[in-house]
């Protein structure tokens, strides 16, 4: 696989473009991985599900107030949120700071019958709270066709040693608004 290195160029896509390619990549992913920094300085992450598809420069998932990633945004809000497509020819890196959020109105909004396996007391569970990420700067990785599209492009590649053979895949950086 190659990649298209990430810049302005004058032929390549606008902002808005990027823009939205990646709000379609966010929303085709829906399970993330967060990452947080914990108290000794490792990156800690695990996955987390997204609450809005609509990503508008936030990312919202909810969380137990008292959990470990909650103390790890309490002392250092910095976070980094990945994203892989499901059918694996597209991914997504997107950088924040993060807060906890208590918000009922927030979480009636973003609830789903499927939180009960962390939370069997739905909105009443104590200790309910969301994680909501301001995006910072996002990174993605857009590959064309399937994995086995994806797959044969490799195997060509590595048996006529070309590497023209590979599938390119578009990378592209956002900025996106504080």
């Amino acid at each position: 696989m190659t990649t298209s290195p990430a810049s302005d160029r004058p032929d390549g896509p606008t902002r808005d473009e990027k823009m939205r390619t990646l709000v379609d990549l966010v929303a085709d992913a829906r399970i993330a991985m967060l990452t947080t920094v914990a108290a000794d300085g490792r990156l800690m992450s695990r996955p987390m599900g997204l609450q809005e598809v609509e990503f508008d420069g936030d990312l919202w998932f909810f969380v137990d107030d008292a959990s470990h990633k909650a103390a790890e945004l309490a002392a250092n809000p910095q976070v980094n949120v990945s994203f892989a497509n499901p059918k694996g020819t597209s991914w997504t890196s997107i950088t924040g700071t993060a807060e906890v959020v208590h918000d009922r109105a927030k979480a009636e909004q973003f609830w789903n019958p499927l939180l009960r396996a962390w939370f069997p007391d739905e909105l009443d569970t104590p200790g309910l709270a969301l994680i909501k990420v301001h995006a910072d700067s996002a990174e993605y990785w857009d590959g064309p066709g399937s994995r086995l599209t994806q797959l044969v492009g490799i195997v060509r590649a590595a048996v006529t040693r070309d590497e023209s053979k590979l599938i390119d895949t578009q990378n592209e950086e956002v900025s996106l608004p504080s």
